[in-house]
This record gives C-alpha cells, structure tokens and sequence, in this order.
C-alpha cells in the first residue's frame, strides 16, 4: 500500500514541475495540425483518384 501511494505523491509532483503550453500556443498548434491533416488528406485523395484512373486505362 505504500508503494501505491508514493507512485501518487511522486506523479502529483512530477505533475507541478510540468511547464504547460499557454492557451494560444494550444491554439496555434491546434491549428497547425488541422491544416496538416486536411492537406494530408488531400494530398492522399488525389493520388488515390489518380492511381485508380491510371488503373482503369490500363485494363
């Protein structure tokens, strides 16, 4: 029971020492893995439709 309890103290401890992003950093980077993603996406679409109307000239 010990052993449980130190594991709490040492996590709430080592939580206090974590310096957290600010509220526009989240944001900021928030933003920069929703424009990612979609160009991801898009990116992806397009090869897929390219590929697949390469393949239906071939057959």
């Amino acid at each position: 029971m010990k052993k449980i309890l130190q594991f709490f103290k040492n996590s709430y401890a080592e939580l206090r020492r974590v310096v957290w992003p600010s509220r526009e950093e989240v944001i900021s980077s928030t933003k920069v893995v929703i424009v990612s993603t979609v160009l991801f996406a898009l990116v992806l679409g397009i090869v897929d439709f390219l590929l697949l109307k390469g393949i239906d000239l071939i057959f």
